[in-house]
């Protein structure tokens, strides 16, 4: 199987249902105390894209985009409509947004990460899949330059500093980005309904997010 560098339709994606999915195995004690436990280190994400679907072209361009994918086979990307940015949704993102790593002096590529955060407990999500030209880097809140002093890698999330560029020794290295979510489809089989001669859907399609 491989990664297509391409992204399901983003109008139709904006209609979707879903979002982030755990595993809890909970064991239920005679007391009626629970021992929780999980075996994922990361959450997971669930779309169903049916609800999308408004017209006859979109089911076309979906049926096309399953072909190419060859149903289940290939990867893509997905764009989440609730989750999308470094930054809240309706908000623009900038350099300062996400606290990526912290430097040494000597280490010129860092991972560009989305951290979670309620109360005191926080939750980091490595982004794998950002979208080209949206992605904006400082150190010590100082913004750098894209292709001067960095560059980015839209196909692993990485950013790489020039040689000159190197953050130094404790310096705070934050981002600011859009992104895109790794998935597949969750199906080899679209069930299409024609509802008039200009309309129709497909009720499931469901999508979910792979590990990279």
């Amino acid at each position: 199987m491989a990664f297509h560098e391409v992204r399901f339709p983003t109008d139709i994606s904006f209609g979707s249902s879903g979002g982030p999915e755990r595993r809890t195995e909970i064991v239920e004690l005679a007391s009626g105390h629970e021992e929780r436990n999980t075996p994922w280190a990361h959450s997971r994400r669930r779309f169903n894209a049916g609800y999308g679907i408004q017209t006859r072209d979109d089911l076309h361009r979906v049926i096309a985009f399953f072909e190419a994918r060859r149903g289940r086979l290939h990867g893509f990307r997905y764009k989440d409509h609730s989750d999308f940015k470094s930054c809240a949704p309706q908000q623009h993102a900038v350099a300062t947004d996400q606290q990526i790593a912290i430097g040494d002096g000597a280490t010129e590529t860092f991972q560009l990460v989305r951290t979670y955060q309620s109360g005191d407990q926080t939750y980091s999500r490595k982004i794998l899949k950002p979208v080209e030209g949206t992605v904006r880097v400082a150190v010590d809140g100082v913004e750098k330059t894209s292709l001067t002093d960095f560059t980015v890698d839209t196909q692993s999330g990485t950013v790489t500093f020039s040689f000159l560029s190197i953050p130094p020794m404790d310096a705070v290295i934050t981002a600011g980005f859009e992104f895109d979510v790794p998935v597949r489809f969750d199906t080899d089989f679209l069930d299409v309904r024609l509802s008039d001669f200009a309309a129709g859907d497909i009720p499931a399609i469901p999508i979910l997010e792979i590990r990279l």
